[in-house]
């Protein structure tokens, strides 16, 4: 193959790149950011719970009762919506993924050039400075860069490069910045593929998807086997194959939770097409569960409380014979402008190049300084406390607000003191977040009274701060439960606060925008940057604010929560219809007694009792806090609703013969017990009412008793008599006292043995 040896500042020219772009070298994404739209049609049609369906709609159909496929219809309708809503939420994300690609500088004839990652092609020069994310193998051809490999490695030490080196894919750039020539591209490179490795794809720590995965591998394992056992025991009652099919399939259908499963899907994309219209983008779709579930955010300062911009307000000299504008002039000259603090320096002092400087030194958040080395002296600027330990007068004069200390050689020479500025609605943020009962942490690299007055001018109150810089591990861990402002943190501390948090039991938020961001963003539960981070911040989160504002953070987490709290709610109903289901197979079974309801008849109260309040209230607002046990949370409502259920059938059966009961009769009875039952489980997980609350419940019970008189014919159900009516009454009162009774009883359970419902 041949290779082009461009001029390190002239590059590749067009008809090289076009040369190199017709034969496929450029750095193809070979991954794709999103399930294609035939993948999640296929993956929403083709789920175990839609094959179940399916053939016990076919032994329905094989023996002609053509009104007991009505189910069918919930199950097509649940997922078209699904595949709907999933479809849309991939638009969404694929279209603001092309806002927030990840965009690289190479030299082309001469001028520095920025263009996506993929129409880099082979040999073309690339530019890399601090916070880059390094996208291709490349060799350096000048400069040099410290580079953080824990992508690749999991080490999160840097390692310096320099001329001659290669740097590898899915590193990071954290100091200095370089010239190199681009040597693999797309599958050649060193991580294989460029999309997966450049981008940290966190394992996905899902209570909520964990727990409806062993829903799903429980029910899966049972269905059949009882299924079977319950189609032998009906057959042989009467040997009518008809009614043996019917009793089966509607004991089985009852116990799939298939809605459940589609209704979550459809949330998480309702939530990320909500939040889209916030301007977020969300990287990671079970990441909106760890928000709702977070209890401690971690705020990096600046760019989260304040908006990331800085002004220098005085330059105070410490040695008159030194002349501190030609120093920082030169110092400006010569380094790069790649963070608030130099930016707002470079704005301040005016450019010299009347100095000989023979090394460059980058500005490094682990040693928190930058400067030059020439002939005149080695001129530093930096944290004051990492430059000297003496006490300097003119510093402590100003710790309220950012300050820096320029030194020669280890002299101090002059004070450089820099003001941030507050978000405009930080305050409201931070207030939201107190309220809602989630603990703040403020972290930052400078002194602790720079950051105090600007949490304090933030709206925090009860002021507890420390330097971090004093601390060790063990300290730490104390120092984290004690504060709430930490001063002086460097890249790995950060870090290490958020697993110690994490270690102590707390889900974690972190934000941040810059390199030394990154690791404590890699390491959190849920992780938020802006579209203007450095592209490793960006590529490690979940969660991408692309009006760079970190003030809707607060909607964030209020649609977090909304989602799972709304789910929680509706797998209860859920799984009310699975408990009784599967109690019911458990006991006709071993009876010799018809089973009670009809495929149809289930298809009704199930309608009126799940499908419908599951689908209105899973998108309802709801901002409580996640507590508990998803599982434990799940079963304390949904199993006494489903003993109660089961209690009720009992004694129909049980009374049948006593009253002289005919099917229909029964049938009847159970339908209505079943529907008053999944009604007070209903009223259960709506209050406190409200309006819309209320006229859903209101609506539903008329619904239900509308169809049950003037649809009974369609569902094989009768009219109550006067004996019926009197049972129903008293199966009424038996059930309050029973759901009260049940409740108790797995609340009891479930505290004595939690391991059994988690």
């Amino acid at each position: 193959m041949e290779r082009f040896d461009p001029k390190i500042d002239e590059g590749l020219n067009t008809s090289q790149v076009k040369q190199r772009m017709v034969r496929g070298l450029n750095n193809k994404d070979e991954t794709v950011p999103t399930k294609t739209i035939p993948k999640i049609i296929m993956n929403n049609i083709f789920t175990l719970f839609n094959l179940l369906n399916f053939l016990l709609a076919l032994a329905i159909f094989a023996v002609g009762s053509y009104k007991n496929l009505l189910f069918m219809g919930i199950v097509i309708c649940n997922t078209l919506i699904s595949t709907i809503q999933e479809i849309r939420s991939k638009l969404v994300i694929d279209k603001l993924s092309i806002v927030t690609a990840t965009k690289a500088n190479v030299i082309r004839n001469g001028k520095i050039k920025s263009i996506n990652n993929e129409n880099i092609v082979l040999d073309d020069i690339i530019l890399y400075k601090a916070g880059n994310q390094i996208v291709t193998d490349a060799v350096i051809l000048s400069g040099e860069v410290a580079v953080n490999e824990s992508f690749i490695t999991g080490e999160s030490e840097l390692i310096t490069y320099k001329k001659g080196d290669m740097l590898k894919s899915g590193s990071f750039v954290v100091v200095g910045n370089c010239k190199a020539k681009v040597e693999h591209v797309s599958l050649d490179n060193y991580t294989n593929v460029i999309s997966k490795d450049a981008k940290y794809v966190k394992p996905i720590n899902s209570i909520l998807m964990n727990s409806l995965n062993k829903i799903i591998k429980i029910v899966s394992i049972l269905i059949i086997p009882l299924g079977i056992l319950l189609f032998i025991n009906q057959y042989n009652l009467d040997k009518n194959l008809e009614l043996a099919v019917i009793n089966t399939v509607a004991a089985l259908i009852g116990m799939i939770p298939e809605g459940l499963v589609l209704l979550t899907s459809t949330v998480l994309a309702v939530s990320v097409i909500r939040l889209a219209r916030l301007n977020v983008l969300i990287q990671e779709l079970y990441c909106i569960e760890m928000l709702a579930r977070v209890d401690t955010i971690c705020l990096d300062k600046t760019g989260t409380i304040t908006d990331g911009k800085m002004e220098v307000i005085n330059v105070i000299p410490l040695d008159d014979k030194y002349n501190i504008k030609e120093i920082m002039g030169n110092i400006v000259n010569n380094l790069e402008v790649d963070n608030a603090t130099s930016e707002a320096i470079s704005k301040y002092f005016d450019k010299y190049d009347n100095y000989q400087v023979i090394k460059k030194i980058p500005f490094s958040s682990v040693y928190k300084y930058s400067g030059i080395e020439c002939a005149e002296g080695k001129f530093i600027i930096g944290a004051p406390e990492f430059l000297t330990n003496k006490k300097i007068k003119e510093v402590d004069d100003n710790q309220d607000n950012r300050t820096l200390l320029l030194c020669c050689e280890d002299k101090p020479i002059g004070v450089i003191v820099l003001k941030d500025t507050i978000r405009k609605n930080a305050k409201k943020t931070l207030n939201y977040l107190s309220k809602q009962g989630v603990d703040i942490k403020i972290i930052s690299g400078d002194n602790v009274k720079t950051v105090s007055k600007i949490a304090r001018d933030a709206g925090l109150s009860d002021i507890r701060s420390v330097d971090v810089s004093t601390l060790d591990e063990k300290s730490l861990e104390e120092a984290l439960a004690n504060n709430n402002i930490f001063a002086r943190v460097t890249p790995i501390q950060k870090k290490q606060m958020v697993e110690l948090l994490q270690k102590n039991k707390h889900f974690v938020a972190m934000t941040g925008d810059g390199v030394n961001d990154v690791l404590a963003l890699k390491q959190a539960d849920c992780s938020i940057t802006i579209k203007n981070a450095t592209d490793a911040a960006r590529n490690v989160s979940q969660l991408v604010l692309l009006d760079d504002d970190f003030d809707s953070i607060s909607d964030i987490v209020k649609e977090g929560r909304r989602t799972i709290n709304n789910i929680e709610r509706s797998a209860t109903l859920f799984l009310a219809k699975t408990g009784y289901a599967f109690f019911l197979a458990l006991i006709f079974i071993l009876v010799d007694f018809n089973y009670p309801f009809q495929p149809i008849q289930l298809t009704l109260t199930n309608f009126f009792t799940i499908g419908v309040p599951s689908f209105i209230l899973a998108l309802e607002p709801n901002n409580n806090r996640i507590k508990g046990n998803f599982l434990i949370n799940v079963f304390s409502k949904s199993l006494p609703t489903s003993l109660t259920i089961v209690s009720n059938i009992i004694i129909i059966a049980l009374l049948s013969n006593l009253l002289s009961l005919s099917d229909v009769q029964i049938s009847t009875l159970c339908v209505i017990m079943t529907g008053f039952t999944g009604f007070l489980l209903l009223f259960k997980i709506c209050f406190p009412l409200n309006k819309l609350r209320l006229s859903l419940i209101i609506i539903l019970i008329l619904g239900f008793i509308g169809t049950l008189i003037g649809f009974r014919n369609f569902f094989a159900l009768t009219i109550l008599n006067y004996q019926m009516f009197i049972l129903c009454v008293i199966l009424v009162f038996i059930s309050l006292f029973l759901f009260g009774v049940m409740s108790l009883l797995v609340n009891k359970l479930i505290k004595k043995y939690p391991k059994i419902f988690s």
